[in-house]
């Protein structure tokens, strides 16, 4: 299981090995129950079950070193404290009966801690968009100054981004929500599939479709395929605030609480660590993403290669996940901006990223595209990484451009509320 670091209760607590046990009883009581409903077993023996069934994972373990085998490690436990009426217990049931069932308990009680950590995400994204939806500062491709566009505009894209996960989550639900009770190599040759039915029922679960003797490994795949992706945009958004960060651009900084220091050699560093953290846990999911998609491929009807694997992957890939989110939304509610960096670094070298402005107005005033395209370009290069550089006073005195636009032309192309005005068809998509 992941280490302690990233390890919150909320999610730890479901991957305990206890809990894991728990939900190994809550399957086979189902089973039970479903086989007393339908006639096979006593309902007094099923009420007996109930009442004493339980167990210690202490004297499991300790069962199981010597059997080696972690299922009759468990059952045998279980009818330590039963007695009589445990015969009843795992009847005509095979380990991944139990096992995968119990398993898709707990995957379903993880998703549903994503999804709340997911919905505190959206919800911190959402307010500081709407903080700052007219806080202006410039685009970038390929780290290169572009256009200007507004910090909550680059936030409503996280959010877009953010609602697509929660929507994946809550589908995937129904595809890991599922339970098989068919017995060896899955043909119910020694249990109705009513008891399947019934036993699934009472767990919140749909029987699979055609299992063989255990639920097939794409679901498993998917399920951690799709924490990976979640993964993948939250790196996408700490890559974000590092590059924003950087002493040279510091358009956005990471809290530095009271008494935190951020280097142990140099005393003024303030350093973007819970980004860098989410940066470095995403390549762990993405490469327990390639594990489950590994498992897939078990031999004939089943084998246990996916098992080992699956005690890592699966709790790592929740634990860590979920640690990602709460770190993320943190870091979000607290995100110090500084405006006016952002207007600082929008204006350096004198406007340089109004340029297609410039083009257009002397494209609309006559001149062709290959011409305005020279003109401005010869601007913006004198006065690219210039000290001095000030492209609005270069164009401003070329006579190029002035025997075209006004001067009250020249400043439309300077403003940046031109690339604003239609923002409001985003946020308005996103309630912003």
């Amino acid at each position: 299981m992941a280490i302690e670091r990233y390890t919150l209760p909320e999610m730890g607590d479901l991957w305990t090995d206890r809990y894991k046990l728990q939900t190994w009883l809550q399957v086979e009581i189902a089973v039970c129950e479903a086989q007393a409903e339908l006639g096979y077993i006593p309902t007094e023996a099923v009420e007996e079950i109930k009442a004493k069934a339980n167990f210690d994972p202490d004297r499991v373990l300790e069962i199981e070193a010597e059997v080696r085998h972690d299922v009759i490690a468990f059952l045998t436990n279980v009818n330590e404290y039963v007695g009589e009426a445990g015969r009843y217990i795992h009847l005509g049931m095979t380990s991944s009966d139990m096992l995968d069932t119990a398993l898709a308990l707990q995957l379903v009680a993880s998703l549903d801690v994503l999804l709340k950590g997911l919905e505190d995400a959206i919800v911190a994204i959402r307010y500081q968009a709407q903080q700052h939806r007219n806080t202006v500062m410039v685009g970038r491709s390929h780290g290169i100054h572009a256009e200007p566009i507004t910090f909550g505009f680059k936030l409503a894209g996280w959010l877009a981004e953010m609602m697509r996960h929660r929507d994946r989550l809550v589908n995937l639900h129904k595809h890991i929500a599922v339970g098989k009770i068919s017995g060896a190599v899955g043909t119910y040759a020694n249990i109705d599939p009513r008891v399947e039915a019934l036993a699934c029922q009472k767990l919140g679960l749909e029987p699979d479709m055609a299992s063989t003797q255990v639920i097939s490994r794409d679901r498993h795949g998917e399920f951690v395929q799709h924490l990976a992706l979640l993964a993948a945009s939250l790196e996408r958004f700490a890559v974000e605030i590092r590059n924003l960060q950087r002493t040279d651009v510091l358009e956005v900084e990471e809290y530095f609480s009271k008494g935190q220091k951020g280097s142990s050699a140099m005393p003024h560093k303030r350093n973007p660590i819970r980004s860098e953290r989410i940066s470095g846990l995403a390549r762990v999911v993405r490469g327990n993403a390639v594990a489950a998609l590994e498992n897939v491929a078990l031999w004939h009807e089943r084998d246990i290669s996916h098992s080992s694997v699956e005690r890592m992957i699966l709790p790592d890939s929740c634990i860590v996940t979920h640690f990602m989110l709460h770190e993320f939304t943190d870091l979000v509610k607290h995100l110090l901006v500084y405006p006016d960096n952002m207007v600082r670094n929008m204006n350096l070298y004198g406007g340089v990223i109004f340029s297609q402005r410039v083009l257009l107005a002397l494209v609309n005033k006559g001149l062709t595209r290959e011409d305005a395209y020279a003109i401005v370009q010869s601007c913006a290069h004198e006065a690219w990484n210039k000290p001095n550089g000030d492209f609005r006073k270069l164009i401003t005195a070329d006579p190029r451009v002035t025997e075209q636009l006004s001067s009250q032309e020249i400043d439309e192309c300077f403003d940046p509320q031109h690339h604003l005005k239609n923002l409001d068809e985003v946020y308005q998509r996103l309630n912003i």
